[in-house]
């Protein structure tokens, strides 16, 4: 799945002569005159309006994950929280605030979905998972939501399903196993379609993210290399309270 909607988006005229008007729409060979993209949810290059106080001059560009630039406050962000964010970061998480706001919270639903490799689940990915739980976010993590003798791919459906966003922790493991088309390309595939996704980049980069899977790469996120795990978890805290 995820093989086919990368060659489409290799072949997408978006990143060069953009989507924002409907005749750039229509002369895409992927997209034009339908408005489909990865089963209806709208291009990953579609555009929004970023909504952030800055407090100094505001940075340009697409967000790496860390960004540049003097700190802004988003409007999600609480009266005195102590967070500090970049205007890159602002821009590139406010598409996802929108997101949240629009699906209504159900009882059953988890905040996030933690999308991970095997090999970091005792590692870096409980590191997370504990560092988001001590925030008040609860987590669907893999680690504990499965419980032995259960299909896993099953148990990986129904927690897409029921989470109001999905974080991909992207590590070297996580790129290796991409590249084999592993149960993380699976998880990844489904966040993908559902266009509520947020790439967290640790021990490696955008760039090594891009050679793997281009179009995961086009999603701007969080970087460890600018923020502190704590920082990463602070952020995605105040990003999906409502």
């Amino acid at each position: 799945m995820l093989t086919g909607i990368i060659r489409d988006m290799a072949r997408c005229t978006a990143p060069t002569r953009g989507h924002h008007t409907a005749s750039g729409r229509a002369a895409c060979p992927v997209h034009g005159g339908s408005g489909r993209y990865g089963y209806g949810y709208g291009s990953p290059y579609s555009s929004y309006t970023p909504s952030y106080t800055p407090s100094g001059s505001s940075g340009g560009g697409r967000s790496n994950g860390g960004g540049s630039g003097s700190s802004g406050r988003p409007r999600w962000s609480p009266a005195g929280s102590s967070v500090a964010y970049t205007p890159d970061e602002v821009r590139a998480l406010t598409p996802f605030r929108v997101g949240v706001e629009k699906r209504v919270p159900l009882p059953e639903f988890r905040d996030v979905f933690l999308c991970h490799a095997w090999d970091d689940r005792r590692g870096v990915a409980k590191e997370l998972h504990d560092l988001l739980e001590s925030r008040g976010v609860s987590v669907w993590f893999s680690e504990k939501d499965v419980a032995l003798g259960t299909s896993l791919l099953r148990e990986i459906d129904k927690g897409l399903a029921k989470s109001r966003v999905g974080i991909v922790l992207v590590t070297p493991a996580l790129l290796s196993r991409l590249k084999d088309e592993g149960i993380a390309d699976k998880e990844l595939s489904a966040l993908l379609a559902r266009d509520l996704l947020v790439p967290i980049v640790h021990d490696t980069t955008y760039e090594a993210l891009r050679d793997v899977s281009p179009l995961l790469g086009s999603r701007s996120g969080l970087s460890t290399k600018e923020n502190p795990l704590a920082d990463v978890a602070a952020k995605l805290a105040e990003l999906i309270a409502i």
